[in-house]
């Protein structure tokens, strides 16, 4: 199997999504290793062994993709037996000309505390985690976002991710089983509807998920399943809530697609 090194003086964030994102277009397994913060010489040539190590061992150069902003970091890492592939240095040229401004590298600079929007998702974060699961019902008003649906729909994670990758408050609310038999939007929802995304699944899906959390129970049977999904996609329709099939979607994915559907201004850079 090939090795696919990822290798930054920074946190290797941006190596690793530009390296992920060329070889998903490739029909291979690849062992992939990360290693950020490489920020002296000795450290790099340390990485530069361990590329050509990998190399003998398996008698495959290794794919190295890395962001230095360090030259000298950056030229002993490309000496290695390894095939570099260098990101930033790939565009810094063309966009100096088409700017007419010269670049200025800083270590730290794209994933660090000093970014502008740090703190709107430290906030974020701090809100996702007050307002699970309808904890909180109080602080609604200041959501930008929030989710609903049955148990183990996807809401919580959902929300996190929004929260730490593009600092949305997002807030979530379950409908659980006890709600069946009379489903409604509780007032508090109903103050904050145009705020309100609904995510739904096939039962098949959140039977196997439930399954996992309370095996033979009933809260993880098919029936109970089905019988929850088509009362909340019922309520959704007739309360004109916006929703999204999860059950073939990464949280990657589902996030992207709220984003996309709502218009929610991003707080990522």
């Amino acid at each position: 199997m090939r090795t696919a090194f990822y290798i930054s003086d920074g946190t290797g964030i941006t190596s690793e999504v530009f390296g992920h994102a060329l070889l998903s277009l490739f029909p291979a397994e690849f062992d992939h290793v990360t290693i950020p913060f490489v920020e002296t010489a000795q450290i790099a040539l340390q990485v530069k062994q361990r590329i050509n190590d990998r190399y003998k061992t398996t008698g495959i150069r290794p794919l190295i993709f890395q962001t230095f902003v360090d030259e000298e970091l950056r030229n002993i890492i490309n000496s290695s037996d390894g095939v570099c592939y260098d990101f930033l240095n790939a565009f810094i040229e063309p966009m100096q000309k088409e700017l007419g401004i010269a670049a200025m590298p800083k270590t730290h600079r794209t994933h660090s505390i000093h970014e502008k929007t740090y703190d709107f998702r430290i906030d974020a974060v701090n809100y996702a985690l007050a307002n699970d699961d309808g904890m909180n019902l109080k602080e609604y008003a200041k959501a930008d976002i929030i989710l609903v649906g049955v148990s183990r729909s996807g809401k919580t994670p959902t929300s996190l991710y929004l929260a730490l990758q593009y600092g949305i408050k997002a807030a979530n609310y379950p409908f659980v089983q006890e709600d069946m038999d009379t489903l409604r939007l509780p007032d508090e929802l109903k103050k904050q509807k145009n705020k309100l995304f609904g995510l739904t699944i096939t039962p098949e899906r959140l039977s196997k998920i439930r399954e996992q959390r309370r095996p033979g129970s009933k809260y993880a049977s098919l029936r109970q399943c089905k019988l929850e999904l088509d009362e909340v996609e019922a309520l959704y329709q007739k309360e004109k809530i916006p929703f999204l099939n999860s059950t073939h979607l990464s949280i990657e994915e589902i996030s992207a697609k709220i984003l996309s559907q709502t218009g929610l201004k991003r707080q990522k850079y």
